[in-house]
This record gives C-alpha cells, structure tokens and sequence, in this order.
C-alpha cells in the first residue's frame, strides 16, 4: 500500500471558481511531477495509441479546431495546442453538458522531471455540486494521472484490470485516500468542514460501487 500513499501524497489538490460566459464555474486543479522529459510526457498526452494505453481509446480529427470523442467518455473540440507546454479542450459529457474545458499545462524541471499540471473549469448543476463537490471530477482525474504515472514508469494495467481495479483493496485504498484529498482541498477553498466531509463520503461511495449514482466525470 506504500505506492498508493506516495501515489496520493504526490498530488497537489487544488478548488476554486470562475467566470465564464455562461456564469460562475467550478475550478478543480491536479500537479504532481513525473520522472520523465517533458517531450515523453507531452507525447504520452497527445498521441492516440499512448492515451489508449493509461486512459482509454480515443478517436477524431486529432488537430486544433478538430473533435475528439473518449470511447464511453467525454468528447469535445481541441481549442489549443502549443506543443510541448499546453492543450486545451472542451470537455463535453452528457445530453446537456453546459460549460466544461480542460486544460494540461507541462513544465521541464532539470532535463529529466517534468510537472504536469490539469485544470478542469465547468459550469456545474448546484444540487449535483452539492452531492458531490469537487471529488466527482477529481477522483476520475487522480486516477487518470496515476495511470499516466504507471504509464510513464513502464507499466500499467490492462484493459480487464483496470476495469474491476475499484473492487481491489489497491485500488479502494487509492479511491478513499483521492476523495478525502478532495475533502480537504474543498475545506481548503472555504467550504466548511461537514460538507467538504458529507460530498468527500459520497464520492468515494460512489466510485468503490457502494453506492448507486452518476458523476458525469
């Protein structure tokens, strides 16, 4: 369990608001660094038989002004690419999903580390935010970029693994210990402690399957 701790401890957790067009948005903001250049990493984001690899399968017009879709997942427009710093999409899932982008920001450290930084901006329903704040998204998140970790290190799981890996005491140590991170970021922001601790409890209850429900993440 010592590799899901550090895995958790690496990441920085960050809440916050925004405006946008379409009103005030909710911010969640993920860094950790990786032991990898800058030119790996950026080619791990942005390739589409590599995000296959850590994330899931993607298909479309892989270009700026060009649409993505995530198979069983989000889809959206590539709005920026400014290879190897920075891309940013919009992040659209659902009938009506309003406002939602996301942006990936990379930064060399030493030739050899580079941080990575994801930030998703969305316009989200109050009751949904209410039930769930800041995790329903940044649970998804975490285990994204730890993917990306064991990815980058050489490994990962497969397709199968990564499909039951929630029911695993691995992998529920990993969702508990995330949810609860986002807990404290939330507190962090200025929520108050019981509901930053109540939309925490539910988000891990709905990612570890023991609770019936939808993120949208």
């Amino acid at each position: 369990m010592s590799e899901i701790v550090d895995a958790i401890n690496r990441m920085h957790r960050r809440v916050g608001t925004r405006q946008v067009e379409t009103g005030e948005a909710h911010t969640v903001l993920l860094r950790r660094t990786y032991d990898a250049e800058i030119a790996d990493v950026w080619d791990a984001v942005t390739s589409p038989e590599r995000i296959a690899r850590w994330f899931m399968p993607v298909s479309g017009e892989l270009k700026v002004g060009g649409r993505y879709q995530l198979e069983g997942n989000a889809g959206g427009e590539i709005l920026e690419c400014v290879e190897p710093e920075r891309l940013r999409v919009s992040w659209l899932y659902g009938p009506d999903p309003g406002f939602s982008e996301v942006e990936v920001r990379l930064t060399g450290e030493d030739g050899e580390r580079t941080v990575l930084e994801l930030e998703h901006v969305a316009v989200v329903p109050d009751d949904f935010w209410d039930q769930f704040g800041p995790g329903a998204v940044g649970v998804g998140w975490d285990l994204g970029l730890y993917g990306l970790a064991l990815h980058l290190a050489g490994g990962g799981l497969d397709k199968e693994e990564a499909a039951t890996w929630h029911t695993t005491p691995e992998g529920s140590a990993f969702i508990t210990g995330s949810g609860e991170g986002w807990g404290e970021a939330y507190a962090a922001s200025g929520a108050d402690q019981e509901t930053a601790a109540r939309t925490a409890a539910a988000t891990i209850a709905f990612y570890t399957g023991t609770e019936t429900g939808g993120t949208g993440a």
